[in-house]
């Protein structure tokens, strides 16, 4: 993986700086405390991640799986910060006892069984990427990420966030991290990050709905559903049907995403609003998908993954852009004029981003 325009190699996590900013300044040690540290913590991995990168020390995947199935291994952590951790099962094994190593292999398999049987890639990297991943990662963790080559999960602190594999999304949405630098290679600043967070949300929902077989009317179209405590006023950290409206907590904050560009958030800190502005795509997308009925990623999915992979979309694309390709997209596999042609053009219109 190279860097853009001097930016940061890519680390990217689900729970975004902005809300630990926040949970950092509270009162209450059991809420600041955790989020501090993994602020901290992922400050550090940021850095160290811009060292193997740049210095090309990092390490060289082992050999590839078959391509028509995962080879996935699960690590545990144990609550210290060695990476990967001590091997917990491996591809084929029968389920254990701990019920975060299960959930964390079943949602490897969900995303993998997504990209092959909806767009025939074959794994992260389109050629049998194993797929790597570690749990029970440091004390109280407040989030998950990807670090370019594995997968990485928090337990939570029990009082704002739960163990970050109960939401399949979660998961689907960061290894889609991965599928982006594999292909498109989103600059993570400003809009390219924007669309870079909102691919991993569009597709770690269409991993959900797969899995369940829903429709598009009938997802939640909420990311991260599955990882606030109970007693936090929320629903999710996202949703993209109603960008703003996740959570609305006394200490976790108000949902701050925009829904359109009417509404975007002008901001230095994550990146430029990587987090924050990705409503905007993720709420065009739902359009679509919605508008088109069915099975979101048979059209609507089927268009963004030719966008995002086609080689077409450069690195530092901006929102228009973007949008654009995927009318072009939609034109090229569906033909011009057709329901889906018209959708596309409608939903940027709706959101605020202008395709002519």
């Amino acid at each position: 993986m190279t860097t853009h325009g001097g930016f940061e190699p890519v680390f990217c996590t689900v729970v975004p700086p902005h809300v630990l900013d926040k949970l950092a300044r509270n009162d209450d040690p059991a809420v600041s405390g955790p989020a501090q540290r993994t602020l901290v913590r992922d400050s550090q991995l940021r850095g160290l991640r811009r060292v193997t990168t740049e210095f090309g020390l990092a390490a060289v995947p082992p050999a590839k799986a078959p391509s028509d199935q995962p080879l996935r291994t699960l690590y545990d952590c144990a609550h210290g910060t060695d990476l990967p951790g001590a091997k917990v099962r491996a591809e084929g094994q029968d389920p254990g006892q701990d019920a975060t190593v299960n959930r964390a292999y079943t949602g490897l398999g969900a995303t993998f069984d997504l990209y092959l049987k909806a767009y025939q890639r074959h794994s992260i990297d389109g050629d049998g990427l194993p797929l790597d991943a570690s749990v029970h990662y440091d004390e109280g963790y407040n989030n998950a990420f990807w670090n370019g080559e594995q997968m990485v999960f928090g337990d939570g602190d029990g009082e704002i966030f739960v163990d970050f594999t109960n939401s399949v999304d979660v998961i689907g949405h960061e290894l889609t991290h991965g599928v982006t630098q594999y292909t498109a290679n989103l600059t993570y600043y400003r809009q390219p990050g924007a669309l870079n967070e909102s691919m991993s949300d569009v597709f770690g929902s269409l991993i959900k709905q797969y899995t369940l077989g829903q429709t598009a009317a009938e997802a939640d179209w909420l990311i991260g559903a599955g990882i606030l405590a109970p007693g936090v006023t929320g629903t999710a950290l996202r949703s993209m049907k109603a960008p703003g409206t996740a959570y609305d907590d006394d200490v976790l904050g108000k949902d701050p995403q925009p829904a359109t560009m009417d509404d975007f958030v002008t901001t230095g800190r994550d990146n430029g609003g990587v987090h924050i502005n990705s409503g905007i795509p993720n709420h065009a997308f739902y359009l679509v998908a919605t508008a088109l009925g069915g099975y979101a990623w048979e059209k609507a999915g089927q268009i963004w993954y030719d966008a995002l992979t086609g080689g077409r979309l450069p690195s530092d694309a901006s929102f228009a852009k973007f949008a654009k390709l995927t009318v072009k997209v939609a034109r090229e596999r569906f033909g011009d004029g057709g329901e889906e042609f018209q959708a596309v053009q409608k939903a940027w219109e709706q959101v605020g981003v202008r395709t002519l």
